[in-house]
C-alpha cells in the first residue's frame, strides 16, 4: 500500500515538469473564470457563499451541486481527458484514480475556493455602495 502512495506522489509531482504542463495553469484559470462569474451572480441575488451553503444546508445541496456542475463540469471533464492523454504519452498506462485526483485539483478545488471568496467580496462591495436610509 505504501508503494501506491509513493507512486501517486511521484507521478503527481512529475506532471509539473512533464509534457502538457500548460494545463496546470490554464485549467485553474478557466475554473476561476466560471467561479468568478457565478460568485458575482450569487452576490447580486443575495445568496450565501457556495461551498459553505452546500456543506451546511442539506436542503439546497442538490440544487447547488447541479449549478456548480453546470458551471465547472466541462472544465472537469477536460481536465480528465488531458490527464489521460498525458498518462498515455508519459506513462504508457492510464491510472483513472490519478486522473480524477488531478481533475479535482485543477478544476473543482479552484472553483470552490474562488466562488465563495468572490461572493463574499462582492457582497461587501454591494452593501458598501448602498446608502443607508435616514430615519424620518
Amino acid at each position: 500500500m505504501v508503494h501506491i502512495w509513493d507512486r501517486l506522489g511521484t507521478q503527481l509531482l512529475a506532471r509539473v515538469s512533464g509534457p502538457m504542463k500548460f494545463r496546470l495553469v490554464l485549467q485553474p484559470c478557466m475554473a476561476a473564470f466560471f467561479a468568478i462569474r457565478s460568485g458575482l451572480a450569487d452576490a447580486k441575488t443575495g445568496k450565501s457563499p457556495y461551498f459553505w451553503t452546500m456543506v451546511s444546508d442539506p436542503n439546497e445541496r442538490a440544487e447547488l451541486l447541479k449549478d456548480g456542475w453546470k458551471s465547472v463540469g466541462k472544465v472537469f471533464i477536460l481536465a480528465i481527458v488531458l490527464d489521460v492523454i498525458y498518462q498515455i504519452i508519459e506513462l504508457r498506462f492510464v491510472y483513472v484514480g490519478e486522473a480524477i485526483i488531478v481533475a479535482f485539483i485543477l478544476a473543482i478545488l479552484p472553483y470552490l475556493i474562488f466562488r465563495g471568496l468572490v461572493t463574499r467580496i462582492a457582497r461587501r462591495r454591494i452593501s458598501a455602495q448602498v446608502p443607508a436610509k435616514k430615519p424620518v
